[in-house]
């Protein structure tokens, strides 16, 4: 009687499948919801409402409420926020996240972010909550729509479709283009749409980050923007997170997938006519190790009910239960498929 058997190569199998999902908790978000303790005062100076603003799902307060992303805003001359102390001119809020996602994607503080060769003063950042997304955001899954309220919507999505899935690399992992369209194809041959103003943003799907060009959006609705009016004062806090907030908000349509690599190993378990005939269930013997049943002498049948999966020290790693137990006996044979999922 076999009680181990050796894998061959020819008996397992890895295959790796992509799954894709929600990335927020329902399909599309309509709404914006957002916390008090994170609105800013005209006077505060580190408050964190002045580097991020964190979107739920629901009001912030109420059961079951989560987190689905953050908007920053970062300016690299510092505008848009009050400096960190009175002497601190140019140090502030908005300069820090600037100088933050910079590092995060160049490497270092000395390139600033240009938009299809157009360098704006600021920028603004949509960072998906980590626990959101598995491995990456799904390409072409992006569509979101802004408003002001104003005549015209912009609808904004990346460009892989459009690239064909090229893109450039960056400590971020890859980069792709945010452009006017939908679902990954954009709209129009030229990656700048908005005229002197270079293309709407960035995205990074392995970071779960979009970063938007700050002027495409404060162009008119005739121009291709949506009259953002962002404002970049040298001492005062301008609140432009609330205005990309309030744009979402009026847009009422935020969908994003994100996508899993599950890797899946097969093995094969071969269970030939005469193996694992017999059992080492203590009933089968009496005390002085002969069978109990006689019939099992010439015709011996077990029931195989548990594959187990062991290492070289026969130190047992994973267990498959069978559905319904299978016959086994000299007169049959059984293959078995067990999969581990990763």
């Amino acid at each position: 009687m076999a009680t181990f058997t050796r894998f061959s190569t020819d008996d397992v199998v890895i295959t790796t499948e992509k799954v894709f999902t929600n990335t927020f908790s329902s399909n599309i978000l309509t709404a914006v919801h957002s916390s008090s303790t994170q609105n800013v005062a005209a006077t505060d100076r580190t408050a964190s409402g002045l580097f991020y603003k964190d979107v739920y799902d629901a009001a912030a307060a109420s059961a079951g409420s989560e987190i689905q992303y953050a908007i920053s805003y970062g300016n690299k001359l510092g505008s848009g926020s009050l400096p960190f102390t009175a002497a601190d001119v140019g140090l502030s809020a908005t300069r820090t996240i600037y100088s933050q996602y910079r590092s995060l994607v160049y490497g270092d503080e000395t390139r600033n972010f240009t938009f299809n060769g157009h360098e704006p003063k600021g920028i603004y950042v949509l960072n998906v909550e980590r626990a959101r997304y598995k491995q990456a955001l799904r390409l072409g899954s992006l569509n979101l729509t802004l408003g002001t309220g104003a005549p015209g919507t912009l609808h904004l999505t990346d460009d892989s479709a459009t690239s064909s899935g090229s893109a450039v690399l960056t400590n971020l992992g890859r980069q792709y283009n945010i452009v006017s369209g939908s679902s990954g194809v954009r709209l129009g041959d030229n990656l700048t749409q908005v005229t002197d103003s270079g293309s709407y943003g960035l995205f990074y799907p392995d970071a779960g980050i979009i970063i938007l060009n700050e002027d495409t959006l404060d162009a008119t609705a005739a121009d291709g923007g949506i009259g953002l009016a962002t404002a970049e004062s040298s001492n005062t806090n301008d609140e432009n997170i609330t205005k990309l907030y309030n744009a979402i908000g009026t847009g009422a349509s935020f969908e994003l997938d994100t996508q899993e690599d599950i890797s899946s190993q097969f093995y094969f378990v071969r269970a030939k006519n005469k193996d694992f005939n017999y059992s080492t269930n203590a009933s089968y013997i009496d005390a002085n190790g002969n069978l109990n049943f006689t019939s099992m002498i010439d015709n011996p049948v077990s029931y195989i009910t548990t594959v187990g999966l062991y290492n070289d020290a026969n130190e047992l790693l994973a267990v498959a239960k069978m559905s319904q137990p299978i016959t086994k006996d000299f007169t049959k044979e059984a293959l078995i498929k067990v999969k581990l999922d990763y």
